[in-house]
């Protein structure tokens, strides 16, 4: 298996530990990743594509056709960009006259056509669809037995009608990733509720995403978890940072990368645990 390993922003620029933990538990899983020069924002499915979908669509189609030109798929380690490159493949494999109008503003700029068929991957579902759980297990070298709050996000399972990877309602696929290297997934109020920084919400309204970040974290705190487990960096970002914001939490915060660095014996140098503002004491 190889893909094209989209990065995204906010995980090169402010968590590079995901992105050296992804690289490092893929190829320990056989997995490989190619860097795709080109690759630009996705853009983020909340902000630009609210404002104009021409110019959200043409810019995730250009992205699109960076990994087809090297004749790989996608696979990204945010929910944020797998929402925008999933959708916009979708739609420009389902809609011909969309397709003819973006592949007409990509020529404008002398960007190849989208060509429909390639897939957009989340690592997630990867690992749990491709990778097995079995194997997983089997290259678990510490048992990682904590009790974890995971947080699934809001792009990542939606719009379940078309992405079909789980349950939207009761998704089961994370808390088996999780128990695969030892941890048991907790259960908690809000389990499903947004991380409170989405669409755009934390940058105009950032009274409202504390709050909804508040909520999401006494539910956790009430359940007494050991760490929050995540699968997107700008939801990382928001349960990390938002508790140096939000008095009286100290929930360590790791994306599912690093908790499985962690259990395939990575060094912790490599996790990027250090650089998080929310301590991490393991």
């Amino acid at each position: 298996m190889t893909y094209a390993f989209f990065l995204g922003c906010i995980m090169p620029l402010r968590y590079p530990g995901i992105e050296s933990s992804t690289r490092g538990v893929f190829k320990a899983l056989g997995v490989d990743f190619k860097d795709v020069k080109g690759f630009s924002c996705c853009p983020a499915p909340g902000v630009i594509k609210s404002f104009d979908r021409d110019t959200w669509l043409a810019l995730g189609a250009r992205n699109l056709v960076q990994a087809q030109q090297q004749g790989l798929d996608v696979i990204t380690v945010c929910n944020g960009c797998y929402g925008t490159l999933f959708d916009v493949k979708h739609m420009l494999d389902h809609d011909p006259n969309l397709l003819k109008n973006v592949n007409g503003i990509l020529a404008k700029s002398g960007v190849p056509p989208y060509k429909p068929g390639m897939k957009v991957r989340h690592f997630a579902e990867v690992l749990y669809n491709e990778v097995g759980v079995e194997k997983i297990k089997k290259a678990t070298k510490t048992s990682q037995e904590f009790r974890v709050g995971i947080h699934y996000g809001c792009h990542f399972l939606k719009p379940s009608r078309h992405k079909k990877i789980d349950d939207p309602e009761r998704p089961h696929m994370l808390e088996a990733l999780v128990e695969a290297v030892g941890a048991t997934s907790v259960d908690y109020k809000n389990k499903d509720m947004c991380c409170g920084a989405g669409g755009g919400v934390r940058a105009r309204n950032k009274d409202l995403a504390m709050a909804l970040t508040k909520d999401k974290l006494e539910g956790l705190k009430e359940a007494g978890v050991d760490m929050i487990i995540d699968v997107c960096p700008f939801c990382h970002l928001q349960y990390d940072m938002g508790q140096k914001e939000i008095p009286g939490f100290a929930i360590p915060v790791l994306h599912l990368s690093q908790l499985y660095g962690l259990a395939m014996g990575l060094d912790k140098s490599q996790l990027g645990l250090e650089l998080h503002s929310t301590p991490v004491k393991l």
